[in-house]
């Protein structure tokens, strides 16, 4: 499958989420301690745990750095590529929450100044517009998505656990094709 092109299937998500074992948020491997498939895992793990009836935001933790093996090294349009990416198959929803991941850290960052960020985070907080203002946080916290999207952001800061089983990346097609399927995204599986 082509990495520029969007997914048009489960199927063809599938084999993205895949190629994702052993691909790295930094082409030079200096990012994260895991790889894009851990992280993936991790994320959309930890918001099973915490939101189990929340699929959606459970699939944009799945999917929210695919960005990243779309386009290597596009750390501030990461998720603009992901959010692109997965609409048409996944919805409006899970891509806007791919797509606040970011706002959703920068947010954090102005209103926990004291919070820890892993040094990766901290080095592309820069690169993704710094810390917000007062004013972009005050309009990020009216965005209807702002909730989830923290919670996102969140699970995406503690997805970082090497060695950290929580299962196979086949365990989420089940959850995928339900989301696709709400979206008419599933009816070109194969």
């Amino acid at each position: 499958m082509d990495l520029s092109s969007r997914p048009r299937s489960v199927a063809e998500l599938m084999d993205l989420l895949h190629a994702c074992r052993d691909a790295w948020d930094t082409p030079d491997r200096s990012g994260d301690p895991v790889d894009l498939h851990d992280h993936a895992l991790q994320t959309a793990h930890l918001l099973r745990r915490t939101h189990p009836s929340d699929k959606e935001l459970q699939i944009a933790g799945l999917v929210h750095d695919l960005g990243h093996l779309l386009r290597p090294g596009d750390d501030a349009g990461h998720a603009d590529r992901a959010a692109d990416a997965v609409r048409p198959l996944l919805g409006a929803r899970v891509a806007r929450l791919v797509r606040l991941h970011v706002p959703a850290k920068r947010y954090l960052a102005a209103v926990e100044p004291d919070r820890t960020l892993s040094p990766q985070s901290e080095l592309t907080l820069r690169a993704q517009g710094g810390v917000m203002t007062p004013e972009e946080a005050d309009a990020f916290a009216l965005d209807p998505e702002a909730e989830a999207a923290l919670t996102l952001r969140q699970a995406d800061d503690a997805g970082k656990v090497v060695g950290l089983d929580v299962g196979v990346m086949e365990d989420w097609r089940p959850v995928l094709e339900l989301v696709a399927a709400r979206h008419g995204g599933g009816a070109y599986d194969a």
